[in-house]
């Protein structure tokens, strides 16, 4: 069967993006294998129609339908693939739950991925953002990922230096953006040590002066349910907002004038503000413009009231970038990707 006899029209995507927001694709495939993204990019139907690459729409705002191609990455499996002296080597496809994925690496009894638990979306879409939290990002546990590249029809491995990993970012946010990541590889730690440099989490109640793997995950799963919303009751993406690093000098001129501002210094001198404080200074905390608001225990989480249009979404979130802009001169930008 060719790939574009599995190909669907008009197809709904409210339910494959966690924001719950109602839109359509002109077309749609359910990539299960990656023969099927070679049957698509060598049928002269699809080559020139645009294409988004989905995973679990979790960093997602569609603010319209969708005029191309929705590839829905639902690649499966995982498994051990070896060790060496200092690492356990773990790979999963780019379809597997994230939430999931990290679990499971617990329960083989490897820990390094704790931190990260309950971050909704899938494998493939985590080295995309260089998702983090709690004091971990991707690339602290990262080792390879093996990608599609639609330019040569060629499968190819790339290591963390070559995707050029920043802050909620990395090189498939720019010119690497048209590669489709297959599977991802992680390099676990044999001698694991917990990471609790986060005082929230380090004073999480019931954890201990030495926690296990799996005794840090189920306190980042409770911190994280206590202040999130489901996505699953309430439409959201997560922070909405990334945290602005800002030059040194800017942020002492800020403290000058707010003292209680929320800041953590950097490792090149800048200063890392607060997004969620900044927000919150500024009144949107529990808000709302039409049915889009601003989650009322988190002000860096934007949601669905029920019926949000992803215009709504915009609206809201360009009003509060311009109250925050004029009164501390910083621009805060979106972490999902406007489509």
């Amino acid at each position: 069967m060719s790939a574009s006899s599995s190909i669907q029209y008009q197809f709904p995507l409210q339910f494959l993006n966690t924001f719950g927001i109602a839109a359509a694709a002109h077309a749609y495939l359910r990539v299960t294998k990656k023969e099927q993204l070679l049957g698509v990019y060598a049928d002269g139907a699809w080559v020139s129609l645009p294409k988004l690459i989905l995973g679990g729409g979790s960093n997602l705002l569609l603010t319209r339908d969708f005029d191309g191609l929705v590839l829905h990455i639902a690649l499966e499996g995982k498994e051990i693939i070896g060790d060496d002296a200092q690492y356990h080597f773990v790979r999963a496809a780019a379809g597997e739950n994230w939430h999931q994925f990290v679990q499971w690496t617990l329960a083989q009894g490897m820990g390094g991925l704790e931190n990260l638990s309950l971050i909704p979306g899938t494998v493939g879409a985590a080295p995309i953002q260089n998702i983090g939290a709690y004091g971990l990002e991707i690339k602290d546990v990262f080792h390879s990922v093996t990608v599609f590249d639609p330019a040569t029809a060629e499968t190819r491995v790339m290591d963390a230096a070559t995707c050029r990993f920043g802050y909620r970012d990395s090189v498939f946010k720019h010119e690497g953006r048209t590669l489709i990541i297959l599977d991802v590889t992680f390099a676990l730690p044999k001698q694991w040590q917990p990471n609790l440099r986060y005082a929230e989490l380090a004073n999480e109640p019931g954890l201990g002066a030495a926690p296990t793997p799996q005794q840090v995950a189920d306190a980042v799963i409770a911190i994280r349910r206590r202040k999130l919303p489901d996505p699953a009751v309430i439409g959201n993406a997560g922070s909405f907002f990334k945290n602005p690093v800002v030059p040194g000098a800017q942020c002492a001129a800020l403290l000058e004038r707010f003292p209680n501002l929320v800041h953590h210094a950097q490792a090149d001198g800048t200063e890392k503000l607060a997004a969620g404080w900044l927000i919150d200074q500024c009144g949107w905390k529990g808000k709302h413009l039409g049915a889009a608001g601003v989650y009322p225990k988190q002000a860096l989480v934007l949601v669905n009231n029920g019926g949000a249009t992803g215009a709504e979404v915009v609206a809201l979130a360009r009003a509060i970038q311009a109250d925050v802009q004029a009164r501390y001169g910083v621009l805060l930008e979106p972490e999902p990707v406007f489509i």
